[in-house]
């Protein structure tokens, strides 16, 4: 089983971009599929994008065109590029790497996005 610790969060100004990285600990990292949800304050935890093991990938509507996920197998890294990002973005970020039952999830980064 996967172990994965999140980065890249902070403070950004509404339009600005960041860069979210999750890397994963053991030799199987390609066989999982890797997602990037996010939770808000009163809020539920909610799926923003997804990669398969194939690369295939799926984004919540409210990201779509402005986020993109990424994997580099090599590197045992998931990304989230997060782009033209909104003050409705501002939630932390949580990773979570899956594999048949398997499911692993990171601590989470905060990204908040204010003037």
């Amino acid at each position: 089983q996967v172990q994965v610790v999140e980065s890249g969060g902070g403070l950004v100004q509404p339009g600005g971009s960041l860069r979210l990285s999750c890397a994963a600990s053991g030799s199987a990292f390609r066989f999982y599929a890797m997602a990037w949800f996010r939770q808000a304050p009163g809020k539920e935890r909610e799926l923003v994008a997804i990669i398969t093991s194939g690369g295939t990938t799926n984004y919540a509507d409210s990201v779509k065109g402005r986020f993109t996920i990424a994997r580099d197998n090599a590197k045992n890294t998931a990304y989230l590029q997060m782009n033209s990002l909104k003050p409705e973005d501002s939630a932390v970020y949580y990773c979570k790497a899956s594999y048949r039952s398997s499911n692993s999830w990171g601590q989470g980064t905060q990204v908040t996005v204010s003037s």
